[in-house]
């Protein structure tokens, strides 16, 4: 890049940018995160010069970005259904999987009423828990936010801030799945994206491994560690017809099933995400 103190416009940084990393998008989103612009703002601003500050900040994040740091790390926020939520290497990065699995819990939870109490079980960046109380109706929701992580919570509570009136339904509470809970709560829909990858799978790709935190990620053997504690406990935590619902990796939806139909869950089935894999299963207490 050019030193700061020439006179360049964005349209020239852009280019630039665009020819060091080699993705026109990613080129553009890091230059609108430098600017604080929004799309439109940013095209406005093209043949205006840049100043030093917002300079260095391009700077920086396309050196980040050139160590192979995922670009939702160097932006420091992610889209996720109607949200911007801050992520960083405390937290996964959210995927549009998970986004579906958020619509489903948000279906759920919509059935029930007046009143409806979820838990967002291992909550992360808070992109589940928040969304639900984000699209129920304020009246009578109340959504828990677990996890066992303080560096997550504090990514969550972060989140939380910018969620606007829905954030009066939010708790947040710390703790590993159930234990995080307050024993008097039932709820009407539990859902997680749980770690569910195989320790030492050779399935997860190099750049998850190395920027996304393991412990969100890696659950045993078989993956199937922490669904196998939720399944176990979300019976005594549901009222009768409540909801379980799970994100799982492509490969354990049979497994995943049968845990559900032991632990004596009925209308278990699975959906598949947007490349037709087995991702979701939810069951309903009897």
């Amino acid at each position: 890049m050019r030193d700061a103190d020439q006179t360049i416009s964005w349209s020239e940084l852009l280019r630039e940018t665009e020819a060091i990393i080699g993705d026109r998008a990613h080129a553009r989103w890091i230059c609108e995160t430098a600017t604080s612009s929004t799309p439109d703002e940013f095209r406005a601003m093209l043949d205006q010069p840049a100043g030093e500050r917002a300079v260095g900040h391009l700077d920086a994040m396309v050196a980040r970005y050139r160590t192979g740091e995922p670009i939702q790390y160097v932006l420091g926020s992610w889209g996720f259904r109607r949200l911007d939520l801050a992520v960083d290497r405390r937290v996964l990065i959210p995927r549009p999987e998970t986004e579906q699995l958020a619509e489903m819990a948000i279906e759920k939870a919509a059935t029930f009423g007046p009143t409806r109490t979820v838990a967002d079980l291992g909550t992360g960046s808070g992109a589940i828990g928040l969304s639900i109380a984000d699209e129920l109706p304020i009246e009578g929701t109340t959504v828990w936010l677990t996890d066992a992580s303080d560096d997550a919570l504090a990514v969550a509570q972060a989140n939380l801030a910018g969620l606007g009136r829905a954030a009066i339904n939010v708790r947040i509470a710390h703790g590993s799945w159930f234990d995080a809970l307050p024993d008097d709560v039932m709820f009407d829909v539990i859902v997680s994206n749980p770690p569910y990858v195989a320790d030492g799978s050779v399935e997860l790709e190099p750049i998850v491994a190395d920027w996304e935190p393991t412990s969100a990620l890696l659950s045993g053997s078989d993956g199937l560690d922490d669904i196998e504690v939720i399944v176990a406990g979300a019976p005594a935590r549901l009222r009768p017809g409540g909801w379980l619902l799970l994100e799982h990796g492509h490969d354990q939806g049979d497994s995943v099933r049968a845990l559900l139909e032991v632990a004596g869950f009925v209308d278990v089935e699975t959906k598949r995400d947007l490349a037709d894999l087995d991702r979701i299963t939810a069951g309903r207490r009897p």
